[in-house]
């Protein structure tokens, strides 16, 4: 019964490898579209939810809930964003903050902007997914090793 056993589970173990390389071939890309939950650097609590979509090809994040602490302004603007930005003295809920990133590879998308509400500047950005359930986002400015990385996790 043993070596059945061992063939089976080295069958399963075949189907699912050959899954994982034919998948981004067939067309099955982890995708970014949906609901995210953000992690405070600083603190690891969370921050909010931000909802992913696509829009001709690019995608697009707005956050649609913040999680505040006692004390907090509730429902807050960003005040912080800078003159030239349409989203100056807007309120944070509802704002658009992940703008413009096109898909360069099954997992990768890259050549957006996100913008941080708490000092209202503006980074570049790529996120690249790990799992269907993890992302990686990092913003920067100018060069990509000089920024920050934050892992954003899919809200079910």
């Amino acid at each position: 019964m043993k070596p059945m056993m061992k063939m089976r589970t080295g069958f399963k173990a075949s189907v699912w490898v050959l899954l994982l390389c034919l998948g981004p071939l067939l067309g099955w890309a982890q995708s970014p579209i949906g609901r995210w939950k953000t992690i405070d650097d600083v603190t690891g609590k969370q921050k909010s939810y931000v909802e992913i979509t696509e829009r001709n090809g690019k995608l697009y994040g707005k956050i649609v809930q913040l999680f505040r602490e006692p004390g907090e302004d509730p429902d807050p603007v960003c005040d912080k964003c800078g003159t030239s930005d349409s989203r100056r003295n807007q309120k944070v809920l509802g704002m658009e903050i992940l703008q413009g990133l096109y898909k360069v590879s099954s997992t990768k998308w890259e050549g957006g902007k996100i913008l941080d509400p708490k000092n209202g500047s503006v980074y570049d950005c790529y996120i690249e997914m790990q799992g269907n359930d993890k992302m990686m986002l990092r913003g920067f400015m100018g060069v990509s090793f000089l920024g920050r990385t934050q892992y954003w996790y899919r809200v079910p």
